[in-house]
Formats: C-alpha cells, structure tokens, sequence
C-alpha cells in the first residue's frame, strides 16, 4: 500500500478507489435482500402476512429468525471488523481470528471454565472467551517476536497456526475425558446462531459496541501504522499504545463474537480483501464496511444452510468456509487482493 504523508496537516494520505459510494448502496440493497431472506426462508417458509398477524401460528417462526438474524448481523459485523483491523495491525493479508490463534484460544478457555470451573451462564462464557482470546493474541505476539526480524507477517501467520493447533489438541482432550463438558460444547463449537434469543445478543451486544467504537476510531492509526513502525513513530504516533488499543477492539470483537455463536471462520479473513478490493486501502471506510459485509456473508450463510440440506440445518461456522472458500478462490484469481 502506498501511503504519503501531506506537508501542511501532517496527515496520513492513503489513495483509495472512487466506488465508496457504489459499494454502500450495493451494501445495502444486498442487506435488504438477504435480511428479508432470512426472515422468510428455512425449512419452512414463512408469509408477510404471518410477520404482521401475531395472532397467525406462523408468527412464532418469524419471531425466532428475527433473533437469530439481529444474531448474525452483530456477529458477522464484529469478525469482519475484526478481521480488518488485524490485518491492518500486523500488516499480514493471512491476518484472522481463526487463523491466529484467537478463536481457539477462546474456545479452551471456555472448555477449562465448563469442564473445571462449572462455567454455565452466558456471562461466564464471555469472559472466558476474552481471557482466551487476550492470552492466545499475545502468546502468538511474543512467540512471532522472537529472533532477529521480530514479528513479521510471515512469522505471526506460522506462530498462529502452530498455536491453534496445540490448543484444539488440548481442547480435544479435555473434551474426551468428559462427556458432559463436550455435550455442553458441541453445538456452540461448530458456529451457530440458531436458538439463542434477544438475551443471549444484548448480554454481549456492550463488548461489541464498545470493540466496535474503538476499531472504527483506529482508522487513521491503522493507515499510519502501515507505513512501518519506525516512520510512525517519526510521525509522533507512539506504536505501542497504538497497537495496545487495537489490540482490545480485536480481543472485543472477536472474543465477544466467538462467546457469543462459536468460532465462525473465514468472515475475518476475505472479507476485508473484499472491500479493499471495491474501496481501495484507506482504512476509514474499509473498516465500516467490512463490518457491513461481514455482517451480510454471516446471514447469508445461516440462510442458505437453513435450506441447502432440508429438513436438517447446516451450521452457520459450516456454511461460511463452504461460502467463503470459492469467494476468496476468485478474489485471488482475479487478482484481487486488496493490498495492506
């Protein structure tokens, strides 16, 4: 990404596309689209008239796809936000919660809280899911730091991996040696957001809001942090409390989304490329409307695994990599990554 620096605000200049305006209306029309979809579409189809008769027996179908879809929208919005700050922090294009180490991270802690620590309300799983997430960020931080060039793209993408799987190795085993614990877990393991109502989303929806405030104010750090950290730190930016607070967001976003429907992958990851793609690299409107698309592809995969295998249901942590695997095939085909 080429960034310039203007000699009279002192502001970071980051070239950006002219389809801003295209692609948050074409954001919107597809949200339209997709929310109404998965309001009427599932194993059984439901008619506007039973969205607006609550006195129809239809209407308490309407009434739970309303919940899981405000579900969807909250998460999918946090990991793509999420996504796009951790690529912007790390300047690594690999850069995602699941593939760093974050998701499963959260996911043993809350294995350790269920099976040791009688964990059972959702209160409980949010903050197990932070801890996991916050420990799992700076052990895959230090290790990428270790040895001469320090924490390089290359490096935080190899320590990520290493590091998911030693802990779903040992998430594996402590589900094997307790059965309740893995009853508990199995159904959140996969990414699900089916069956939790307005409750489950407003205990976690204040995380969110708060990871949210605090990455989308990190837009004009995350285009001086690419410049590289010796020339921000020219710029008067200090690095450290920088990269401290969009650590937080990241831990919010993404510790939140994960307590809240499980480790849901690749949302993180193609869809800041995405929207790099259509907006250029600026970050101030990257970041927004990653959090709009990520928001989309989470619905539209709980949608379509509500109909693809009836009368059953595909998960929606299933139905983002079977979504997201050909999406982020084309974008490289293309040659449309996005660059950081």
């Amino acid at each position: 990404m080429t960034v310039t620096q203007s000699r009279d605000t002192g502001r970071v200049a980051v070239p950006g596309r002219t389809g801003t305006p295209i692609a948050t209306a074409a954001l919107v029309a597809a949200a339209l689209l997709v929310v109404s979809a998965s309001v009427l579409v599932g194993a059984r189809t439901v008619s506007w008239a039973a969205l607006l008769d609550t006195g129809h027996p239809l209407h308490v179908i309407y009434q739970a796809r309303v919940e899981r879809t405000a579900l969807a929208l909250a998460v999918g919005a946090a990991l793509g936000l999420a996504g796009a700050c951790m690529q912007g922090l790390t300047r690594n294009p690999l850069a995602d919660p699941g593939i760093l180490g974050v998701n499963a991270g959260a996911s043993f802690a809350m294995v350790l809280g269920i099976s040791y620590l009688g964990v059972s309300d959702l209160h409980g799983h949010l903050w197990l899911a932070f801890g996991g997430a916050a420990v799992a960020a700076v052990l895959v931080h230090a290790i990428a730091s270790m040895g001469r060039d320090g924490a390089s793209p290359m490096k935080l993408a190899i320590a990520g991996a290493a590091l998911t799987a030693a802990v779903s190795s040992w998430t594996s085993g402590v589900l094997l040696i307790d059965r309740k614990t893995m009853e508990t877990f199995r159904m959140w393991q996969v990414g699900t957001v089916g069956g939790r109502g307005f409750d489950v989303l407003l205990t976690g929806l204040p995380f969110l809001v708060v990871g949210a405030a605090l990455a989308l104010a990190g837009a004009r750090l995350l285009n001086t942090l690419a410049l590289g950290d010796d020339l921000a730190r020219g710029m008067g930016r200090r690095t450290a409390t920088d990269r401290l607070m969009m650590g937080g967001a990241i831990v919010l976003l993404s510790g939140g989304a994960t307590a809240l429907a499980g480790p849901i992958a690749f949302v993180g990851l193609i869809v800041p490329h995405g929207v790099r793609a259509l907006v250029g690299s600026d970050y101030a409107r990257v970041l927004p409307l990653s959090a709009g698309f990520g928001a989309l592809l989470t619905v539209l995969a709980d949608t379509v695994g509500r109909v693809v295998l009836p009368p059953a249901e595909v998960q929606v942590g299933i139905m983002t990599a079977v979504v997201g695997v050909p999406v982020f095939l084309y974008l490289i085909r293309r040659g449309r990554m996005g660059g950081l």
